[in-house]
């Protein structure tokens, strides 16, 4: 039977699909992923004859995202949007499709195992890690990490499933596949060198010794706004391609990959897709996670706080949209290492996607997992301002917003779902104070989130407290209008 996705009015792969082999494994097959790497690689296969594929693994949740891409041989749909038109392509790369909970462990591991496998890719956000944000070491006391380290043969962790991938390999006689984080985090690939190695460490010393020696780990700078699916998303790319597909994903038609080129078994060329390929890519997930990811935040927390439901609907209010360009280039823009990019042009076009009606990005979609965010998007911007003894007064909103929201109640006194893997913490410390000055020091208090030098800075403290007791009594709009008011 003909997949119905090959009739959709869309770009469809003409390449031959039987063709392709599976060199890369995917751990996290999510929207960003599906709406990123997966098509510049499927631009490569259309375009220039590239024959590598994609097994995607899902490892913890996102079982009936597998079972959707099973069930249309392995197929989706990627629509672009933008206020003028809607744009689709159908995505042919994936070779095949598992869940662990599905397909069981040993399958993902034979998977990994297979000889022509040169890359496993990962975005499993910040979390999936299991990492302190503000060391980028790796937890030991993580619930994962106890429990793989006692059953390392039947991990549940990313990092336990690779290390146990790679002593598979090891002991085989296969070489080594490159690890590639695709996440949203500054170093990325130190950060999965970090984790990997340490957790190979506590294992066994030869393996980690060989791990250390054979595998690499680059780092990426990954960027396209890629809302969480709804509904109402789906019915809009079965409209606009006269199909179902429940796999189907929709994003901004901008997107951007700077990759380390660092690669040990190879790689596609995905320079010949647009993304680009450079020696070091620090400097450039540096720009993008305080200008983009920085002003991100500061838009969820206060335009949440603020009844804004979208980021749009933040850009619509002047106040918002003129403190947002002011953190990116007055706040985050002199921290930057990054040379022969025009900043002030970046921020602009920031604000203008930002400002597409068409994403409808939700603000508590951003406002996710903010322990493992606060710290590369805002916090080391502040330990830089502190250094250079310069003002931050946006920066410490945006941490003050912070604050206000995992309170758990929002300006008109409903409850607000905190979704945070440090929730517990971050709820003890709130039940812990009282509203103002105590509720802020108690949350400084984290110091996986904070550090230990933070706290201590009176500056920072001061900052923070000032923009935090302004949220408490005049509201967030209010709040915003002000700081705006005085750039």
């Amino acid at each position: 039977m003909e997949n119905r996705l090959l009739k959709a009015k869309a770009t469809l792969p003409q390449y031959d699909r039987d063709s392709l082999k599976t060199r890369i494994v995917h751990l996290g097959f999510g929207a960003f992923h599906r709406a990123h790497q997966a098509v510049y690689t499927d631009i490569l296969a259309a375009e220039q004859g590239s024959d590598w594929g994609y097994c995607e693994v899902n490892l913890i949740g996102g079982e009936q995202q597998i079972a959707d891409l099973k069930a249309q041989d392995n197929l989706y749909t990627v629509a672009e949007m933008s206020a003028d038109a809607w744009t689709s392509r159908v995505v042919g790369v994936v070779n095949r499709a598992l869940h662990v909970q599905v397909d069981g462990l040993e399958t993902v591991l034979a998977a990994m195992c297979e000889p022509q496998v040169a890359i496993v890719s990962l975005t499993i956000t910040e979390k999936g890690y299991c990492h302190s944000p503000a060391t980028g070491q790796l937890m030991l006391d993580n619930s994962f990490i106890i429990a793989d380290l006692q059953n390392p043969h039947q991990p549940k962790s990313a990092p336990g499933v690779i290390v146990e991938a790679l002593a598979r390999r090891k002991a085989a006689g296969l070489p080594a596949f490159t690890v590639m984080s695709c996440d949203n985090m500054p170093e990325n690939g130190h950060v999965m060198r970090n984790v990997t190695c340490a957790f190979a460490r506590a294992l066994d010393s030869e393996l980690a010794e060989w791990i250390e020696a054979k595998v690499t780990f680059p780092s990426t700078m990954v960027d396209r706004i890629v809302p969480a699916v709804t509904a109402e998303t789906l019915d809009k790319i079965e409209q606009l391609t006269g199909v179902r597909d429940p796999a189907g994903v929709a994003c901004e038609p901008f997107r951007q990959w700077v990759i380390e080129d660092n690669f040990v078994a190879g790689r596609p060329q995905w320079e010949k897709a647009g993304a680009e390929l450079v020696a070091d890519v620090i400097p450039f997930e540096e720009m993008k996670l305080r200008m983009l990811n920085g002003s991100h935040s500061f838009l969820a927390y206060l335009g949440y706080l603020a009844g804004y439901q979208h980021i749009n609907e933040c850009m619509e209010d002047a106040h918002y949209r003129r403190a947002a360009h002011a953190l990116m280039l007055k706040e985050q823009a002199p921290t930057l290492k990054v040379k022969g990019v025009d900043l002030a042009h970046y921020a602009d076009l920031l604000i203008a996607r930002y400002s597409n009606p068409a994403l409808r990005h939700r603000t508590w979609q951003i406002a996710m997992d903010g322990s493992q965010k606060l710290p590369q998007r805002m916090l080391d911007s502040v330990r830089w301002h502190l250094v250079h003894q310069r003002s931050f007064p946006l920066l410490a909103l945006g941490v003050a917003g912070w604050m206000r929201y995992v309170g758990g109640v929002d300006e008109q006194g409903n409850a607000i779902e905190v979704s945070d893997p440090q929730l517990a913490v971050i709820q003890a410390a709130v039940k812990g104070s009282a509203e103002g000055e105590s509720r802020v020091k108690a949350l400084l208090g984290i110091e996986a989130i904070f550090g230990k030098e933070l706290p201590q800075e009176p500056v920072f403290v001061d900052a923070v407290m000032k923009a935090y007791q302004s949220l408490l009594a005049n509201g967030a709009k209010a709040t915003v209008e002000a700081y705006a008011g005085q750039l």
